[in-house]
């Protein structure tokens, strides 16, 4: 099993995870009601996916 030889120090520690951050998800405007959609994604307001219909949305009363 391998075995440091010697202790890392927490800045060398730190250096090496700098790029372990969230990203803020990237907003497309849906082409049908115009509401902010992820990419790759199904319209939450109007169920549209590139023009077309995927999902028929159920009518709540």
């Amino acid at each position: 099993m391998a075995h440091p030889k010697r202790k890392i120090s927490k800045t060398r520690r730190d250096k090496r995870r700098t790029h372990y951050t969230a990203e803020v998800p990237t907003y497309a405007v849906c082409s049908n009601c115009g509401a902010p959609v992820l990419y790759h994604r199904v319209c939450p307001e109007c169920g549209y996916y590139k023009g077309k219909l995927a999902i028929e949305k159920e009518a709540t009363v």
